[in-house]
């Protein structure tokens, strides 16, 4: 190639980049991993993610892993504070497995759940029909809130603050599990509800709790919202990976709900206005 014909190749990419025009794939450094399914995870996350491998989260990772023909391998730290930073944002891993649709510090992959928060009371009690936080039944009884929840605004709002029993919003899981500790509370007697998030609630009461039950709040109809869609996380600017997850969660739609609904994981419709039954 004549050098004239070097210089202009050179003075055109320079304009390309300039104007954002090259595509995707110049653009950005390929940092997924060929070679597994790299995980970032909570190791104490109990009922999502933990590092046995018994979490709901650590299922829904192998599905997925095996769609790749990839074997899955974790970055553990606490879901705290520098948690993306510190995983994800570093390189060490790939994908985080649950994290609310539009938070700016990920990419977001497609939703591939919508869940709310839920009120737990004692299935054989006088709640046990209780579906909303102005229900009058609970007037002056003493309900657990994690503290800064979005259900907190709602029990304000309420008159329902004055009694509650808050637990602590942000912990190290590895030593304090708030959901864990409201449920037993409740269990016991010592409160007469829990206002819980559902995809931790529902598990736990499957599995720990049988003489408990646990309602979405779907008719709370004033701001905060109390249902979210979860997505995948990645990092921001890898759309083709995201596209790929995009991909994997439309066609495995079916078995995802059905190893989330296994787990006890209250699915609703994406609008959160009904309870969505798997495999009907």
């Amino acid at each position: 190639m004549p050098a004239w014909a070097r210089d202009l190749r050179t003075l055109a990419l320079a304009v390309m980049l300039a104007l954002g025009a090259v595509p995707a794939a110049a653009q950005t450094s390929d940092l997924v991993s060929h070679s597994a399914f790299r995980v970032c995870a909570d190791p104490a996350n109990d009922p999502m993610s933990m590092q046995d491998g018994s979490g709901y989260e650590n299922r829904l990772a192998e599905l997925i892993a095996a769609k790749l023909e990839l074997p899955v391998r974790y970055t553990w730290y606490p879901m705290a504070t520098g948690f993306i930073r510190n995983t994800l944002k570093a390189g060490k891993c790939d994908v985080v497995m649950g994290y609310a649709q539009g938070h700016e510090l990920v990419l977001n992959s497609n939703h591939y759940m919508t869940s709310a928060y839920v009120l737990v009371v004692p299935a054989d009690g006088p709640l046990a029909d209780v579906t909303e936080l102005s229900d009058p039944r609970l007037q002056g009884r003493s309900i657990g809130i994690v503290a800064g929840s979005p259900p907190a605004t709602h029990m304000a709002k309420n008159g329902l603050i004055g009694k509650a029993r808050p637990y602590r919003l942000v912990v190290d899981r590895r030593h304090e599990s708030p959901a864990v500790d409201m449920l037993d509370d409740l269990e016991a007697g010592e409160i007469a509800a829990a206002v819980l998030w559902g995809p931790i609630a529902g598990p736990l009461v499957k599995r720990d709790h049988p003489g408990l039950k646990a309602t979405p709040l779907l008719k709370e109809a004033a701001f905060p919202k109390l249902f979210y869609r979860i997505t995948m996380g990645v990092r921001r600017g890898e759309k083709v990976w995201q596209r790929k997850l995009n991909s994997l969660i439309r066609r495995n739609q079916d078995e995802i709900d059905a190893l989330l609904a296994e787990a006890g994981v209250p699915l609703i419709t994406n609008m959160g206005d009904g309870v969505m039954e798997v495999g009907q």
